[in-house]
């Protein structure tokens, strides 16, 4: 009698999938899921476009896991499969959407303690607030720790530009911390 697929390993499933096993893609896909989505999340505009690059995401996987080499750690190479989907799909829809690049009048004065009073959930939230490109390079760079070189080969722009995205997005970061404790603030008073 078979082990039901929910206890076979992860090397166990890439071996059935490299068979066109479908309940082992299946397996493999519930497993992965929320890891692949949590990505693209930080990556998409909304979570249409998250779903839609995850599924992209688990199309390669399922048509090049035949060439996975065994010694390597399935989760870092899926990871790249996912980012590289998520951008493939902002560039996709980069063409529907509008950049613009305002910057704020006035700046809230800097209160260094503020990071210690909010959380990771806040501050990724924060994240989508971002202008798309400067979003995209942040998360490239500063999460996924690409370099500019590389993240100006994926996003094919000069490596130049992704340091001014970078520091821009740090920039518009640190008024929206700023912005987002002292509205907090506010209502708590």
């Amino acid at each position: 009698m078979r082990k039901p697929y929910s206890d076979y390993s992860e090397q166990e499933l890439i071996d059935r999938c490299r068979k066109d096993d479908s309940k082992a893609q299946e397996m493999l896909y519930k497993r992965f899921y929320a890891y692949a989505i949590a990505i693209c999340m930080r990556y998409c505009i909304n979570r249409d476009d998250a779903l839609e690059a995850v599924n992209d995401a688990f199309i390669k996987l399922f048509k090049t896991i035949k060439t996975f080499e065994h010694n390597r750690l399935i989760k870092p190479w899926f990871r790249q499969i996912v980012v590289n989907s998520a951008i493939d799909n902002r560039r996709k829809n980069l063409k529907h959407a509008n950049v613009l690049d305002i910057e704020d009048a006035d700046e809230p004065i800097t209160n260094h303690n503020i990071i210690s009073k909010i959380n990771a959930e806040e501050i990724l939230g924060l994240l989508k607030d971002l202008p798309e490109m400067h979003r995209v390079v942040f998360n490239l760079y500063e999460i996924d720790g690409y370099t500019h070189e590389e993240i100006a080969d994926i996003l094919e722009m000069p490596s130049s530009s992704s340091r001014v995205y970078l520091s821009r997005a740090k920039e518009k970061l640190r008024k929206l911390v700023n912005a987002h404790f002292y509205l907090n603030y506010e209502r708590a008073i």
